[in-house]
């Protein structure tokens, strides 16, 4: 029988390890095919699903259907063959043979590996006009170019300049270009310093903390949104550096955030050190009068918002005092501000429209012994222009804006003129992150308003504002050792069809009008990409 014709082969077959799986030529032409998984075997007999079991060399098949059952054992290892007795449904039994013809193949059963994902290209940073490596800075010597220095020289025709590590290096004509430097062809085109945004909201997140009249203690700083696309849009408008004030809805707000415009960098990278300032408001969106809904916070009038300054200072001089004494005081985040601004320490920009309330704090700064470095908008500020210039405030407006609301009725596109001709440090700002792209345009404005010279007005949104900021031994015109923080433009500077075809900071191009087309069609071309990989794999998961 089966067993012991199996008892002569275990010597034989009891070492090997056999994987039975495939399909058999079997000598009463019944197929026979085995499935499944090693030690756990499917059999399918004549087309008929059947049980396989296995003890070591012995095998039972076990049909359900009109197939039977087979017993038996294995004979040979090459070709596997097996051999044993089939028995019929009708009682009767014959001898059986199988050999395997065609082994089962793991390969056939292995899935192929996913093609590689294409992840697109890093950027920095990682939104459209990104750059795709990190920026060094360049050694560029800008040939005959009308240089405007800003400086006692003045507008320079045919002027050569040289920037290396991040600095101006010479001015002159005639400068010959160091090993590896980039020559630019200036010919025909004006180079100048960076353009300089007093007043800006530009990348804030939030920029209002109007639930209480004092809020000294946020900073601007905390709400940056580095990836702004505005950062670049203004480099294109040749703007370098911008102060990004808090808002205008309480009499004291935050701390003010001064950035340099280095594109694709992370947030310190932004930020221009050592610069301290803080936002101050007056008239009517302090006290709320022009919220549809009415508000309930103090102040809702122009004698509650000058209460507020003199209440503030009076805690902030105690707190000063008690610390001085060393006697135990709660660190406060909000008077730690403003005994900055008692101490000297941190500048006061103030939000401002007509003259009564410039007057009033003015008052209120000498009686609590603190100074005003800005009147930002400043409107009104031409009727107290002398007295500005007397106390050395410096003035940050628009250009022509005016009757937008009613504080501004008594507006004039010469305020500007009028500051400036009375000895006032005055600067053309944006507050709009759309007008700051056109800030040279705005002081262009200037020129026509009052007739105040080209060079004059250029530089309140160059020199001017440098000066207001307190950073003009760094920035704001064209001299050796200063940033090399440049624009070239395609024309003269205050004119409506020049265009910053480059921008600098620090010796880093951020911005080039031929590179930005490049950039346009490669974001073409991703975005082509990314739609093609979305139909892709809609189609893919339609077709599951």
């Amino acid at each position: 029988n089966a067993k012991l014709r199996w008892i002569g082969h275990q010597n034989i077959l009891q070492s090997l390890d056999l994987d039975l799986r495939g399909t058999y030529t079997t000598s009463d032409k019944n197929a026979l095919k085995i499935e499944g998984k090693l030690g756990k075997y499917e059999a399918t007999l004549n087309g008929e699903k059947a049980s396989f079991k296995q003890d070591g060399e012995l095998f039972w098949v076990n049909s359900t259907g009109l197939s039977g059952s087979i017993e038996g054992y294995i004979a040979a290892k090459d070709p596997i063959t097996l051999k044993g007795k089939r028995y019929h449904k009708d009682g009767s039994t014959s001898s059986w043979e199988a050999s395997l013809n065609r082994p089962y193949s793991p390969s056939s059963k292995t899935k192929s590996s996913p093609a590689p994902t294409d992840l697109g290209e890093v950027l920095y940073p990682f939104v459209g006009y990104g750059h795709a490596k990190d920026l060094k800075t360049q050694t560029v010597l800008f040939k005959n170019v009308t240089a405007w220095t800003n400086e006692e020289e003045g507008i320079l025709e045919n002027t050569d300049l040289l920037i290396e590590n991040g600095k101006i290096k010479a001015i002159g004509k005639n400068l010959k270009a160091p090993q590896g430097a980039i020559t630019v062809d200036g010919t025909g085109k004006h180079l100048t310093p960076g353009i300089i945004d007093e007043h800006s909201h530009l990348a804030l997140e939030a920029w209002n903390e109007s639930a209480q009249e004092v809020s000294a203690e946020v900073r601007m700083l905390d709400a940056i949104n580095t990836e702004d696309i505005n950062i670049y849009r203004q480099l294109a408008g040749g703007v370098t550096t911008s102060q990004l004030l808090h808002g205008s809805a309480n009499p004291i707000g935050g701390q003010s955030q001064l950035i340099k415009m280095r594109w694709g960098s992370t947030q310190d990278g932004y930020v221009y050190k050592g610069h301290k300032s803080i936002k101050f408001a007056l008239g009517e969106n302090v006290k709320q009068s022009n919220r549809s809904t009415g508000g309930n916070r103090f102040p809702q009038t122009r004698m509650g918002v000058e209460q507020v300054f003199t209440d503030a200072f009076t805690r902030a001089y105690e707190y000063k005092k008690a610390k001085a004494q060393n006697k135990p005081v709660r660190k406060d985040l909000e008077l730690d501000a403003l005994v900055e601004i008692i101490d000297g320490e941190r500048d006061i920009t103030s939000h401002s429209y007509v003259q009564s309330e410039i007057n009033m704090l003015m008052e209120v700064a000498e009686k609590m012994n603190f100074k005003i470095n800005t009147f930002t908008h400043g409107l009104e500020t031409y009727k107290l222009a002398d007295k500005i210039a007397e106390r050395g405030i410096t003035v940050g407006t628009f250009s022509d804006w005016w009757a937008y609301k009613y504080e501004v009725a008594e507006a004039t596109p010469y305020n500007a003129h009028i500051l400036d001709e009375q000895g006032v440090t005055v600067a053309i700002n944006s507050d709009d992150e759309e007008m700051a792209r056109r800030l040279n345009q705005e002081a262009g404005k200037i020129v026509k308003y009052g007739g105040t010279s080209p060079e004059n007005a250029f530089k309140m949104v160059t020199l001017n504002p440098a000066k207001i900021l307190g950073i003009d031994d760094k920035v704001g015109s064209l001299k050796v050792g200063k940033d090399a923080d440049l624009v070239l433009w395609s024309d003269d500077p205050l004119s409506i069809y020049a265009i910053a075809e480059q921008t600098y900071v620090e010796g880093i191009k951020y911005w080039d009008v031929a590179e930005n087309e490049e950039k346009q069609q490669e974001i073409a071309k991703e975005r082509k990409r990314l739609i093609d990989k979305m139909i892709e794999a809609k189609s893919k998961k339609e077709s599951h």
